[in-house]
């Protein structure tokens, strides 16, 4: 009798790649889950954001009307979405010969792929932050006083009360190696959920923590551009989450399963944070 790959077959074969890629996906995009989040209304094509200037409150005089006007000096930033996407071939004999596990990796590849593109692009933004004027150096260490320097400007420049600091794993060592063993929870306003996985473990610096990012890329010269920010200095309009479509291609005897999401990250305050540029060279295992 022959084989063949039934529908139920495909079904929990696809629903078992779903699974995995969206819970890998999930919570492997760190930068995703630092920055501020707004969803695309159904029927339009864009959301905007507003920004406003400061004001100030001036002495008065009893009996003395207030002459100065205080401006909004409001901007907005227009946010738009584009898709991505990916295509995964089930062949019937890749269904009938195969084990459940095998899907499982393929869901992993997929959601891999879909959070590292997410999170490189918002590694994208943090160049053009602060007026492209970088925090750090090329060849700097990482050490504790210049992360502490660094906290120090993003305070005293006002860039919120919510700020984090995201770098390469190799950076963050350069303090790990001479800081005691004990670690400490992802502090209280950011997902254990999400980036659990990716706190560095240092005791917060000033209130600020520090995240590590293996996906942040290390150019010729060994150097990472990281970032230090506020929340609210990038986000991501969400149009479609990940979604998953099954067509069957009968002369191919397969399956594709088509997984897509509909997004775009941004640049929201450029006051708001700068890029932290720190050495990234791999550290010795055998010293």
């Amino acid at each position: 009798m022959a084989q063949t790959a039934t529908t139920g077959n495909l079904e929990n074969a696809s629903k078992i790649i779903i699974a995995a890629a969206r819970y890998t996906e999930e919570h492997n995009a760190p930068a995703m889950a630092l920055i501020e989040s707004f969803s695309l209304p159904k029927g339009a094509k864009q959301v905007t954001v507003p920004k406003v200037g400061q004001m100030t409150i001036s002495d008065l005089a009893d009996g003395v009307d207030i002459v100065d006007e205080e401006e909004i000096g409001m901007t907005t930033v227009d946010l738009t979405a584009a898709e991505v996407g990916a295509k995964v071939i089930l062949t019937d004999k890749l269904v009938r010969e195969q084990q459940n596990n095998v899907f499982t990796i393929i869901g992993k590849q997929l959601g891999d792929a879909m959070a590292r593109k997410k999170d490189t692009d918002v590694h994208s933004l943090y160049s053009s932050l602060n007026g492209g004027t970088t925090l750090g150096a090329a060849a700097a260490t990482a050490s504790l006083a210049n992360i502490a320097g660094a906290i120090a400007y993003a305070k005293a420049n006002k860039f919120g009360s919510n700020i984090y600091i995201l770098q390469h794993p190799n950076a963050v060592f350069a303090n790990t190696a001479v800081t005691a063993s004990s670690t400490y929870p992802v502090p209280k306003g950011w997902s254990e959920d999400l980036l659990g996985n990716f706190f560095s473990g240092l005791r917060p610096l000033n209130g600020v923590p520090i995240f590590e990012d293996g996906n942040l890329s290390v150019d010729g010269s060994d150097d990472a551009i990281g970032v230090i920010a506020e929340k609210s200095a990038m986000a991501v309009l969400n149009s479609v989450e990940t979604r998953t479509e099954r067509q069957r291609d009968a002369s191919l005897r397969a399956t594709e399963v088509v997984m897509t999401s509909d997004y775009g990250v941004f640049e929201l305050d450029d006051s708001r944070g700068a890029p932290l540029t720190y050495d990234a060279a791999a550290p010795s295992t055998s010293a």
